[in-house]
């Protein structure tokens, strides 16, 4: 599981807003030197919001500007990955060929290339709203002290 220690920013009854600024896996990445996005946290540029699902915990519980523990599976990093961009890319691919095959033209073939890729795009974001409350895909809570015997990354003070 991947761990950020994130601050609260909104509250909302089924889960919470929280910013964080990502730097734990940047540490052990391989290409540290050369990401775009290593250098922009380095500057503290890199800050993102996500919606974390409470998963039956009391939203009174928390505050606004609390430092929350969250964790995204590795499987949902990956697969998520792969699927928002080999979707476009394959159908892009298959409305070209399908162009191609049907002795269109070259700017008959482009525009069958564009219009897949905008409907690779489209189902993309299809799957995306279908899937925004599915607990198995969404940032957890975890519980610092489960966490706490297997990294420091999200350690208490």
């Amino acid at each position: 599981m991947i761990l950020e220690t994130g601050r609260v920013m909104a509250i909302e009854p089924k889960g919470l807003w929280v910013e964080t600024i990502q730097l734990s896996a940047c540490g052990s990445c391989r290409a540290q030197k050369g990401c775009g996005h290593s250098a922009l946290a380095k500057i503290g540029t890199s800050a993102s919001q996500l919606w974390v699902l409470l998963d039956g915990r009391n939203p009174e519980s928390y505050r606004l500007g609390d430092e929350v523990c969250i964790g995204v599976p590795e499987a949902v990093v990956a697969g998520g990955a792969m699927f928002i961009y080999m979707v476009p890319l394959l159908t892009m691919l298959v409305a070209t060929f399908t162009a191609y095959q049907q002795s269109a033209s070259d700017s008959m073939s482009a525009l069958a290339a564009l219009a897949g890729l905008l409907l690779g795009g489209a189902i993309v974001r299809l799957r995306a709203h279908q899937t925004r409350f599915d607990t198995r895909l969404q940032p957890v809570l975890v519980d610092h002290r489960k966490t706490l015997l297997a990294t420091d990354v999200c350690a208490v003070e």
